[in-house]
């Protein structure tokens, strides 16, 4: 038994690491297979649930602490999440003419928490990985007023936003899941510890699953406009890495630390965005294709942030929790 559960970690660690390599391969499979994958679409809030709630079984009460030890950065971290995303996003869509449906999509994975993908490349980088996680918690944990506010102040100027209804919609999939993955490892410890190593593939099949879907019944739309999605999906991505960068190094942020505020700045949880957008905004088909490719390429563009940092000989062995 213990023996297959450390396979198991195996590769529930290489899963995790590849991520972004995985989500690749399987989009260019449902694109050609759209009907092994079209089904997913219609579980898209479910996949999101469970994901989120993997993210909650792997959260300690100690984790918290983070937010105290460092309250400085976390803030910097949250608000930067909350500010340069949002309004980058809003730039985007006036600069390149967006349609409706693409401006709708945009903003949402803009004004959305970090993603725990943000966490596995800070650790891949060098960067502090606690202060990842914390940035990541208060993020998800403010995401039920914080992204519906601002995609209603954002997006308003498009489409008729339903606050309330966003409100409920973040409550149900990202909230009340990661409650309830806080209080069953609260609970249940020792149990939960011994398959932590696994956890994590549950956030993976689940992301993996969403992003699928929405490639297999967009794939025709994905040909027509998805060489300009992909574009102002990178600008978008690459914007709130380097602005997060810089806004660290302004406040004169460590270095494994600013590494990490800018990996969470950057990289959104877009399977959340996604969720939002088939739900309250099911009149706009196309609102869930920024979300489907931000999630393919911020993990790509994570990666690839990751490795550049961690060249840097003084973040050798940095990537303990601090």
């Amino acid at each position: 038994m213990e023996n297959a559960m450390k396979r198991i970690g195996k590769v529930s660690s290489f899963l995790t690491k590849y991520i972004g390599i995985i989500i690749i391969c399987f989009s260019v499979l449902a694109f050609f297979w759209r009907d092994g994958f079209a089904w997913t679409v219609d579980y898209t809030s479910v996949f999101l649930g469970i994901a989120m709630f993997g993210m909650g079984l792997t959260i300690k009460m100690g984790d918290f602490q983070v937010v105290f030890s460092h309250p400085r950065e976390v803030i910097i971290g949250c608000v930067a999440q909350y500010t340069v995303m949002p309004l980058v996003a809003w730039i985007l869509a006036v600069v390149f003419h967006l349609p409706e449906d693409l401006v709708i999509g945009v903003i949402l994975v803009g004004c959305c928490p970090g993603g725990t993908a943000s966490n596995v490349i800070t650790y891949i980088a060098g960067g502090d990985v606690a202060l990842s996680v914390g940035m990541t918690i208060v993020s998800t944990l403010a995401a039920p007023l914080m992204t519906p506010l601002l995609v209603y102040i954002l997006a308003g100027a498009w489409v008729q936003v339903s606050f309330w209804a966003m409100v409920l919609s973040v409550v149900k999939v990202i909230l009340v899941p990661v409650l309830l993955g806080i209080l069953i490892r609260t609970l249940f410890g020792c149990q939960i510890q011994k398959i932590s190593d696994i956890l994590p593939i549950i956030s993976v099949v689940s992301i993996v699953m969403i992003i699928c879907g929405i490639v297999s019944v967009n794939a025709e739309k994905i040909v027509s406009c998805g060489a300009l999605v992909l574009g102002v999906v990178a600008l978008h991505n690459l914007c709130g890495m380097g602005l997060g960068l810089l806004a660290a190094k302004v406040l004169k942020v460590e270095y494994s630390r600013a590494t990490a505020i800018a990996i969470e700045v950057g990289m959104q949880n877009s399977g959340l965005a996604v969720s939002l957008a088939a739900a309250n905004f099911a009149a706009n088909p196309l609102a869930t294709l920024p979300g489907a490719i931000f999630s393919v390429w911020h993990n790509i563009s994570g990666s690839v942030f990751a490795s550049i940092r961690r060249r840097r000989p003084d973040v050798c062995g940095n990537s303990q929790l601090a």
